[in-house]
């Protein structure tokens, strides 16, 4: 799936969300459309957050 049909997929979702709901529904779909965008990322390997998630045995 190409970027800009995601970006045309996302952004019919939030459309959808904010036709038949409220604003804050559609940022409510939009955020879970941003963590599942990162997830996808981590899960194909083009995004690394081992930095960011610290080892605790590793401090002692």
């Amino acid at each position: 799936m190409t970027r800009s049909t995601l970006g045309v997929l996302v952004g019919l979702a939030l459309g959808f969300a904010l036709a038949f709901g409220s604003l804050g529904q559609m940022l409510i779909v939009g955020l879970f459309a941003l963590i599942g965008f990162v997830v996808a990322k981590v899960l194909d390997g083009d995004l690394d957050l081992s930095q960011y998630v610290s080892d605790r045995r590793s401090s002692r």
